[in-house]
């Protein structure tokens, strides 16, 4: 039972993170992109070397009980690209309005005429534009939700890791909504309610993926579930948070980011085996 609060807590702590974004959206002038940029790709090199090193690993020692070697390494396969289907249609009939990153802080949006933002219009497309990408990262943490308390559950070394990397790809999800709601609503607590409650998908996705899947596990059900986590992960990596480190990226800060994330991984395996 311990270990299910610390993996709800985990999870809890990284869908949270959104808000981190709304404060510093709303509290800071600038934003240090090469920063944005580095911390983006150390999450990404986080998130894939956990994924492919050591949950694949996992995944496909769970299935190889059940299974045996050679069929075990097959449904382990099929596990994880699964998985990457999963997340695929999910990002494919999110809804196409908005991009979840089109607006990425305060100062972008101080730059675009005081006028043009003060017509019903315009108020209305903001608006419009928060909401949707609310929705977007909803959807989208919600996979990450299970992901995290999947991986708390097993082994907490290698949880923290990831819950470190899913809080930094949230943080600039959580400017990209609260932004253009502020800008619509002029208020920021609405913003900022709005940017909490699309975090708030990663800690429910926990306690659905809980609720369903804890009276049926066994080595069979853990050992897909974590080959699909480890598609999931991968997805993002390379879909979301690689392709957004490179627009903020003036250099190679996103590639050093990445290379970075996937030593600090490779470290603390290895510290901890």
């Amino acid at each position: 039972m311990d270990n299910i609060g610390f993996a709800f807590l985990l999870t809890l702590i990284a869908g949270l993170s959104t808000g981190i974004g709304s404060f510093i959206a709303f509290f800071s002038k600038n934003t240090n992109k090469n920063f944005l940029s580095c911390s983006l790709g150390f999450s990404a090199g986080v998130m894939i070397y956990v994924s492919m090193i050591e949950i694949f690993v996992k995944a496909k020692d769970s299935l190889s009980l059940s299974f045996g070697d050679k069929m075990g390494t097959g449904a382990t396969i099929l596990g994880f690209f699964g998985g990457i289907l999963v997340i695929a249609l999910i990002d494919k009939f999110i809804p196409k309005d908005t991009n979840p990153h089109e607006v990425r802080d305060v100062e972008e949006l101080d730059q675009i005429s005081s006028n043009s933002l003060n017509t019903p219009k315009a108020k209305m497309k903001l608006m419009r534009t928060g909401i949707f990408t609310a929705l977007a990262i909803a959807i989208h943490n919600f996979p990450e939700g299970l992901a995290t308390f999947i991986a708390a559950l097993q082994d907490s070394t290698i949880a923290i890791p990831i819950v470190v990397a899913i809080a930094i790809h949230n943080i600039p999800e959580g400017i990209s909504v609260s932004v253009p709601i502020y800008y619509a609503t002029g208020s920021r607590k609405k913003a900022f309610l709005y940017s909490f409650i699309s975090g708030l998908a990663e800690p429910v996705g926990a306690l659905v993926g809980y609720m369903i899947l804890m009276p049926i596990m066994n080595n069979t059900v853990f050992g897909i579930l974590f080959a699909s986590v480890a598609g999931i992960m991968v997805f993002i990596s390379i879909d979301e948070l690689l392709p957004l480190a490179k627009e903020y990226d003036d250099g190679h800060y996103s590639i050093y980011g990445l290379v970075f994330g996937m030593l600090v991984m490779a470290i603390s395996l290895f510290l901890f085996m």
